[in-house]
This record gives C-alpha cells, structure tokens and sequence, in this order.
C-alpha cells in the first residue's frame, strides 16, 4: 500500500511522522505553486533562459551560500545535544564540499575564478534574505536555525523533480541539466530527509505559540524565495 504523503509539492516517503514539517508545507503551499510559474524557473526547465541571467543568479547564490552555511554554524552552537550538533556540523561541510561544487563547476565552464565569485556583491535582496536567517538563528534556538533553514532545501527539490515531470529530457540539456541533476537527485533527497528529521526532534515540544512563530518563519523565508527569483530574473543589484 502506497503511504506517500505530498504536500506543497514535495513527497514523503512515508505518509506519517513528520507533523511540523507538514504544518509548514501547508502554510506556505501557495508560495510555493508560484515557483513553478516563474519566468526564471521556466526557463530552466526548457532550456530557453537566458545565459546572462543563469550566471548572475549563479554569483548570488554562491554568496547565499556563504551565509546559508553560516545558519548551520549558529544551529550547532545553538543545539543542545550532540546528535543536533553533529548534524549541523556534517550539514555545513555538505553544503561547502557539496553543494558548492555545482556553482564551481558552472564557473569552471564559464571563466569565472573561486575569488572573483566570493567577491560579488550580494544584492539587497540577497542580503535581506541572509541577514533574516542569520537573525533568526542568533535570537531563536536550535529549531528556529532549521525551520530557517528548511524552505530553502526543500523547495529547491520540489523545483527540480517538476521540471523533470514536466520535461523529463531537462536533466539533460548542456548548460541547465546539471543544475537539474544536482537538486532533483537521491543524495539532495537523503540530505533534506535528514534536516526534516532534525527539524521534527527539535520542534517535537513546541508549544502552539512556538509553532505560531515557526510558521512565521517559514512562510517570510519561503517568500524570501520567491524574491530570490525575481531578483535572479530582473538581475536585480
């Protein structure tokens, strides 16, 4: 019997235990319909997006990033046991030996150095995204720097596996399939099975008013996405 669970986009592979997660999803599921109809992400998925655009929203998001790895650095300062600090710990490395290395290979191709890329200037809406995050993760706690975390990872999945529904020759095309590849992959989803994981352990006690403020989080980050695209597709400084 088939148990998975889809919300928002993204599928479980089991239709129970994961209640905040779920709770999550279900605020932000009309953020994250918009994604799908986006110029940008359309774009991607056929191949018809403008180089120029793919490599600015590239140097932005290598920037990004920087950051993003920075929300995990704070989550394991945060965590009060060390199963939280060791997940935090390997997730920071993923993401500078990992995820990296797909916006490394891209500027191999295109000419640009590792220095050049770590000297662009992140745009304001870059910046606003990170500094949220970042003040999310110092002001709340351990469960706080995962749910700020979670709309970021999660959504680049659902991103990448509805392009491959909709075009499933996408992971293939020369400059955009692996970008498609790396986000629609089984290790991208082991890797976001982990931090539902953790997130569920560490909001497992939350009070309603606790959740209350998660889903503000979520929702503001999940929004914040949705002007990453735009700011990708304007090449908006």
């Amino acid at each position: 019997m088939d148990t998975a669970l889809t919300i928002a986009g993204y599928t479980f592979d089991e239709g129970a235990g994961h209640p905040m997660t779920e709770r999550l999803l279900r605020a932000a599921e009309e953020i994250w319909e918009s994604y799908h109809k986006h110029p940008f992400v359309r774009g991607i998925a056929d191949g018809s997006l403008a180089q120029d655009k793919f490599v600015f929203y590239m140097l932005q998001d290598y920037v990004y990033l920087i950051d993003y790895a920075r929300v995990f650095a704070i989550g394991a300062a945060k965590a009060m046991d060390l199963e939280a600090m060791a997940y935090n710990g390997a997730m920071l490395r993923q993401i500078m030996d990992g995820e990296m290395d797909i916006h490394k290979g891209y500027m191999k191709r295109l000419g640009i150095s590792e220095e050049e890329a770590a000297a662009t200037v992140p745009s304001l809406d870059n910046l606003s995204y990170t500094s949220y995050m970042i003040r999310i993760a110092y002001e709340g706690g351990a469960a706080e720097a995962a749910v700020a975390i979670l709309s970021c990872a999660l959504s680049y999945e659902v991103i990448a596996r509805q392009i491959l529904r909709e075009n499933p020759q996408a992971d293939r095309h020369p400059f955009y399939g692996e970008w498609v590849q790396g986000y629609a992959s089984d290790e991208y989803h082991a890797a976001n099975l982990d931090i539902i994981r953790l997130t569920e352990k560490l909001t497992a006690g939350c009070t309603e008013e606790q959740k209350k403020k998660l889903d503000e989080i979520f929702i503001n980050c999940s929004l914040y996405e949705g002007a990453f695209w735009d700011m990708a597709w304007e090449k908006r400084k």
